[in-house]
């Protein structure tokens, strides 16, 4: 028997024009969900569109704009409300910005005195606004949503919101200090969010992908099939599978969190995705 659940279902997805959550845009859609795709950029959205499509999903409907700007959101959330109201939220949007990142991992004397080798930026050298911008989008980012499109949920009897959170959740890695930051407070977010909004029968769960494959991670850690930079060699000999994650291995996951079926006691909790990474100690 066909299984119906996610037929004629609304689905909020940001960053949807991102590797990992335009896949998921994608399946959801195969679903039966009809999906709204969120993002800063609309080219990147029409090409998520334009592959459900190809693929017979569900329609969908794109709406460029930015998931910290609230008066922008409560406009989206009103157009979604009007078309029957969000079912599944999934706060994908978020990031990181080099400007905000050293390029050493540890202190240097010479970073206080200018003597660093040319190309190299320490702590004292990163640009606070883009350290600030890390915090709004994944934090905010996450917030405004939530707060935006629960309200959908509460008066449809019930919903579920899925927020991203990072291997950086559970232990900062090295020179990501605005990026980890936020993402272990998505991971706080969930937890509370989970607790204030239960007895509207609203869950609030979060997923925190491993490492996984996209063209920014290529240029950075290299590919196991094609050779693996230093920092790339240390995640994948810190990761049991041996293996770079790809947005598919997020699905299952991401499908059970939604389905009342299978998860409807389940709340406030971080799944890792992430090939075993967070098994080894480094020793």
């Amino acid at each position: 028997m066909k299984d119906t659940y996610f037929e004629n279902k609304i689905a909020v997805v940001t960053g949807a024009g991102g590797t990992l959550c335009s896949e998921i845009a994608i399946q959801l859609s195969l679903l039966g969900t009809k999906v709204y795709l969120i993002g800063r950029t609309e080219e990147k959205l029409v090409k998520t569109a334009e592959k459900i499509q190809a693929l017979g999903g569900a329609p969908a409907v794109i709406h460029a704009c930015d998931v910290t700007d609230q008066a922008a959101i409560e406009a989206l959330a009103a157009i979604v409300d009007a078309d029957g109201g969000c079912d599944f939220l999934v706060n994908g949007a978020g990031g990181n910005n080099v400007k905000a990142m050293p390029t050493i991992t540890k202190y240097d004397p010479r970073e206080l005195t200018g003597e660093l080798p040319e190309g190299d930026r320490g702590l004292y050298d990163i640009d606070m606004d883009a350290f600030r911008s890390v915090l709004d989008i994944n934090t905010m980012g996450t917030v405004i949503p939530t707060m935006a499109f629960a309200k959908q949920m509460i008066k449809k009897g019930g919903g579920s919101v899925i927020n991203f959170a990072s291997m950086n959740t559970y232990c900062p890695l090295t020179r990501c200090f605005a990026y980890a930051m936020s993402k272990a407070a998505v991971s706080n977010l969930t937890q509370s969010f989970a607790a204030y909004y239960a007895p509207a029968k609203v869950r609030i769960n979060a997923i925190a992908p491993g490492f996984m494959v996209n063209e920014r991670s290529k240029a950075y850690l290299g590919t196991v099939e094609d050779g693996l930079t230093k920092r790339g060699e240390s995640v994948i000999g810190h990761t049991p599978m041996g293996r770079f994650g790809q947005a598919g291995d997020l699905i299952g996951c991401v499908k059970w969190l939604l389905d009342d079926r299978a998860a409807g006691f389940v709340t406030g909790i971080t799944v890792p995705v992430d090939g075993g990474f967070l098994t080894l100690g480094g020793v």
